[in-house]
């Protein structure tokens, strides 16, 4: 059986973070193991108060599963520390891990930070590291210091993020005005993902990117190419919002 990987924070909500990422992951048929990053007080709404693991902990949580498990993927969502950036980019360096799908937590929906002053940077340091990031506008915006108004802000922003070492550069253009449009860039060429509209109250869209970026990784997973894991990660979040009230 194939498995998959998430280093992330617990939502006690389950509608985002690993509780989330595990349900993700076993809709395709993947094992979903996971390592702890931060604890979280939060609903589908706010994010109250956070609590991060230490980073020794976290590696101690990973190392002990690779004496289990082959990884065959792994989603790395909200991080909590710098320290604990590092200590991903340690672990995919030295035990080698393979499709590693980077969802760049910086804050809540609400502005409640999920990563430390020093976190942005680190985020930056663990781009060559992986396969794929996938940053919603306001990310993409402070990872690569570019205001984000319109598309060719999202190609500029996508170009920038890529020169910084991350080979697939997903930019989620939710946030704009009219109908989404996501953009893949992958050094040479750019790919255009259009979607319609979904309508409710903020609490269905709980968890969005968590879902997304966990089924990327379930398709890197189940041996996938990028895009199409793309693609079955679209259809699969789409499916989920429309079974959400």
């Amino acid at each position: 059986m194939r498995t998959a990987l998430t280093i992330a924070g617990a939502d006690p909500s389950g509608g985002a973070g690993i509780q989330s990422d595990i349900k993700t992951f076993e809709a395709f048929g993947i094992i979903g193991l996971s390592a702890i990053t931060s604890l979280t007080a939060q609903n589908r709404s706010y994010v109250k108060a956070t609590k991060t693991v230490p980073s020794d902990f976290l590696k101690a949580q990973v190392t002990t599963l690779l004496e289990e498990f082959r990884i065959h993927a792994v989603k790395i969502g909200m991080l909590g520390s710098s320290a604990n950036a590092a200590t991903a980019r340690e672990l995919i360096r030295e035990y080698k891990l393979k499709n590693i799908v980077l969802d760049t937590v910086l804050r809540s929906t609400g502005g409640h930070p999920l990563i430390d002053k020093k976190g942005v940077g680190a985020i930056r340091a663990l781009l060559p590291f992986t396969t794929i990031v996938t940053p919603n506008l306001p990310e993409a915006s402070i990872i690569s210091g570019i205001e984000i108004e319109n598309e060719t802000q999202m190609e500029a922003a996508a170009k920038e993020i890529f020169s910084m070492g991350a080979p697939f550069v997903l930019v989620k253009g939710g946030h704009l005005a009219g109908e989404p449009l996501d953009i893949l860039f992958d050094g040479k060429r750019f790919e255009y993902y259009e979607g319609k509209r979904i309508r409710g109250k903020k609490e269905r869209f709980h968890g969005t990117g968590c879902i997304l970026s966990a089924a990327i990784a379930a398709g890197l997973a189940n041996r996938k190419p990028i895009k199409t894991a793309i693609l079955e990660a679209k259809s699969y979040l789409n499916k989920t919002l429309a079974e959400r009230s």
